[in-house]
Parts: structure tokens; sequence; C-alpha cells
């Protein structure tokens, strides 16, 4: 197959958890298709996509000069676009100049099939055009701003939320409608879609793990140390620890006063920076380039979400690491887990922290949880796997475009 790969926010460096899912789906198509990668997102100094034209056909990237998230400017470009009846995550990243380049690609170029990845690059698409398309959702979007919604408790980022909510609730129901197949990546997400379009237009693409690269390391593990994983300049994380911080971890403490905290991951914000500051026992990394070997020293991996859609990949990389995980459901939603097998979920702080204390303390529990949760991964959830499904997905869309 010819595929014609339109992304926003880019690739590279793959340390989101969208980006490590399209990352590695992409790099298995490619081996075997013929794939045009096409991304715009915001200009880098460091930019690494130059390096992506190893490994697909062809790679066209659109640098654009975005104000920088949370910034003053950026709040002053939301006002701007507050009256589109697009959601921001679609404006802001959706130019004219991206529309142009999308179309010259398609117009010089015959393609099979356009894959749409994420929703904020469907206002790129010319839906249109005769190719078949595929919307590819990571998350039900709407559902993770009527979230924000539900736990903001700022005024004005409450009004954000619900104005982001019901934009984005519009914005997926046209778009699903002008795709010719949307995939989602748990049955949950699909659930809610087969309420908006025909469920036989709807495929579950797992969520899957490198298996090969998240191994157990010959590291020791740290005592009473409980670890997050996850870019921390993504709301709902952010949410996930001031939660934990503010309302679990207390607990934690309570009743194992050495327990420690490392928060692992890009750019948290002031405000997470601030409470973790108070606390001698929690450590923020900012960026690291490899997180395993912090995984690694990590007793019990957590997961304390109340934001979200989609699908959880730090959970699947700690289980291939053989790491007991706490959850919220929010947080493993999705995923074919089971509390008490391979996982532990909580929904309230004093459970939660309960769950973490009693895996804390048991070293025998700990490694019962975490190889069982490895097998699951490894048997099932490799990515050559999931790219095989993806694209057979892809291939039975195009067949059906040909009758």
């Amino acid at each position: 197959m010819k595929i014609l790969w339109v992304k926003a926010g880019g690739l590279v460096p793959p340390d989101t958890g969208g980006k490590i899912r399209s990352y590695n789906i992409l790099r298995e198509l490619a081996r075997q298709h013929a794939v045009t990668f096409f991304s715009f997102y915001a200009a880098d100094n460091h930019d690494q996509h130059k390096d992506l034209k190893s490994i697909f056909e062809h790679v066209v990237c659109l640098p654009l000069e975005l104000p920088i998230a949370k910034s003053s400017a950026e709040i002053l470009n939301y006002g701007m676009h507050l009256l589109s009846p697009q959601p921001y995550g679609i404006t802001k990243f959706c130019l004219p100049e991206v529309r142009r380049q999308v179309r010259a690609l398609i117009d010089h170029e015959k393609y099979d099939v356009i894959v749409c990845d994420f929703m904020a690059a469907a206002g790129a698409i010319p839906w249109s055009s005769p190719v078949p398309k595929v919307l590819f959702t990571h998350n039900v979007e709407a559902t993770i701003w009527r979230r924000h919604y539900e736990v903001a408790a700022n005024p004005a980022w409450k009004a954000v939320s619900w104005l982001e909510w019901k934009k984005m609730e519009s914005a997926e129901r046209r778009y699903l409608h002008l795709a010719n197949h949307v995939l989602t990546v748990s049955e949950a997400d699909r659930n809610v879609f087969a309420g908006i379009i025909d469920p036989a237009r709807l495929t579950v693409i797992p969520t899957g793990v490198d298996i090969e690269y998240f191994q157990l390391l010959a590291i020791e593990e740290k005592p009473n140390s409980i670890v997050f994983t996850g870019s921390m300049d993504w709301l709902p994380n952010e949410d996930a620890m001031v939660y934990f911080l503010d309302e679990i971890f207390p607990l934690v403490k309570k009743q194992c006063p050495d327990a420690t905290l490392e928060i692992v991951g890009r750019k948290p914000s002031r405000k997470l920076q601030a409470r973790a500051e108070r606390d001698k026992d929690v450590t923020l990394t900012g960026w690291v380039e490899d997180i395993r070997p912090h995984l690694a020293c990590g007793s019990v991996c957590i997961v304390p979400l109340r934001i979200g859609g989609g699908t959880r990949l730090k959970i699947f990389e700690a289980m291939a690491m053989a790491k007991p995980v706490v959850s919220t459901s929010v947080g493993a939603e999705g995923l074919p887990v089971e509390s008490g097998e391979n996982i532990f979920l909580a929904d309230t702080a004093q459970d939660f922290a309960d769950r973490v204390v009693s895996l804390l303390r048991n070293s025998t529990e700990r490694t019962r949880i975490g190889s069982a949760a490895r097998r699951l991964v490894q048997e099932k959830y490799g990515w050559p796997r999931i790219a095989q499904i993806f694209a057979r997905t892809l291939q039975d869309v195009l067949s059906r475009a040909q009758e």
C-alpha cells in the first residue's frame, strides 16, 4: 500500500504516549509499505524529524511558529480563536499553509489511503478527496475535556474546559462521519463512537509495547519507592500528580514514613515544582533520556489518573518490566487488565494508598503481580503484532473502497 500519514504535533522524539504508539506502528508499517509521513508541529531548534528519512519513503515536515504552551502568548492566541466553532486543539495546528501542503501532496501523488493521526490533524485533511481516509483516534478527546471540566476548581479553567468539551464533541461527531473508517485504541472508546457512527466502521487497534526494549533490568530496587512516568506537560498527568501528592501520598506516609515518590517526565509545571519542593521525599526528574532505570528502581508504579481517554502506554511499559502497578480505573481504562491478577485498581484515595502500602510491604506480592503483568504483554502486545492488525484494517478499507 501507498500510505499518506498526516500527524499534528510531530513524531520524534517519541516521548509522549501518542508519539510512542504512532512511531512504533509507523516503523513496522514502513517495513512492508510505502509511507509518506507529513507532520506539522511547533518549531524546535533540536528538530529530529529529518532523521525519519531513513525509515519512510518520503518525509515532509512543516515547523510552525506556535506560542509556548501555557504562556501569555498562547492565552492571547486562544482568545483569537475563541469564536471558532473548532476546538483550539485543532485550530492552533491546522493553519492555511498546512492545508495547502496536504492538498499539494494528494494532487501530486497517488495514495491508496490517508491516515489522519489524532483529531488534532483533522482540520488539515481534504475530506472531499476520493482517497479513502482513516481517522486514528488515540482518545475520545471530548471525554478528556469533560473530565477536566468535572474536576476543575479554578472558575476560568472550568469555563475553558466546558467550551473545549462542547467544541470537541461537535468536531468528533463531524469527523467521525467524514472518515471512511475510524480506529480506536480501546473497546471503551469504540463503544462511545458506536453511538455516533455505524459500529462496522470502527476497529480497535490494541495498545502495544516494545517488549525487547522494556525488559527486567539488573538494577536493585530502592525500598519503599514509588514511581510515576509520563509527560508532565499533559494536563491529565499533572492533575494525577497533584491529586496523589495532596490526597494519597500523606495516607501512604502515615503507614510507611520512609516512602519516596519519583515523578519522571518532561516539563513539570511551576505549580508541580512548587508542590514537590515542599516534600523532601518527592523528586521531579524532568526529561530523561531513558525511563527504564527509573522504573527498575521503583518498588511500585502508580497511575492515579482522574482525567483521560484512550489507553495508557505507561502501564504496559511498567508491566513489560515486571513492575507492579496501582492505577485508578480511569488510568487503566481500555486495557485488558484484571485487578488482583496483573494490576491493582483503586478509585478512592484511601484504597489507592492501602494498595500501594500493601505492595511496598510485600515483595512476594510485588513479584507475583509483576510476573503476571510481564506475561500478559509479552504474549499478546508486541508492536509487530499490533502493526499487523493496523495494516490489515487499512487493506480492508482500501478493498471496500474499490468495490
